[in-house]
């Protein structure tokens, strides 16, 4: 049985401080998102079963004018799960869904300029991802270089800036070779 990781993302991302699911929903975006995608229709669900779980606690903060606030906390429960699952093996190497790489496999079927060009778009694109992940890396090591979890995001962050680069490099050996087809 697959487990539901964005279960457990969410208890990782309660111990660093995010007690909203707005402010959850904003550190997603701004660092699990570029290697675990959970949408915001996710989080306040997976939330409410944290609770039902035991695995977090909710405590509503009337607001004048707003609607009340809901703010969650890991509960020693909680903290005993996300170690229990950080420490069981994984399940499988991932698969990645890759449109370009899609589009590539079946590309006899277009011309060589319109699968030249996409390779180009995405050329952009990942160094737009790139340029995304070195800023990232600058902010943490500025703002939280004294963080205890800081070490830990900037792995991540350098399997990222790593495997872009692989794929940019990819993509100029692939544009190469077309280009010599033609």
């Amino acid at each position: 049985m697959a487990t539901n990781h964005t279960k457990y993302a969410i208890l990782g991302v309660l111990t660093i401080g995010c007690r909203t699911g707005y402010s959850i929903k904003q550190m997603i975006d701004g660092s699990l998102n570029h290697f675990w995608k959970i949408s915001y229709g996710q989080i306040y669900p997976t939330l409410k079963k944290l609770v039902e779980e035991g695995l977090a606690s909710v405590k509503e903060q009337t607001q004048e004018d707003k609607p009340d606030k809901k703010e969650y906390s890991l509960t020693s429960d909680g903290e005993k799960a996300l170690r229990d699952w950080l420490a069981e093996p994984l399940e499988s190497v991932p698969k990645e869904k890759n449109e370009l790489l899609l589009k590539l496999f079946f590309s006899r079927h277009q011309s060589l300029s319109t699968t030249l060009h996409l390779l180009e778009q995405y050329k952009k694109q990942l160094k737009e991802v790139y340029a995304t992940y070195e800023s990232i890396e600058y902010m943490i090591r500025d703002n939280n270089p004294e963080d205890v979890d800081a070490k830990y995001w900037l792995f991540t962050l350098d399997y990222g800036k790593r495997t872009t680069v692989a794929a940019l490099d990819w993509c100029e050996d692939t544009i190469e070779a077309i280009q010599e087809e033609e």
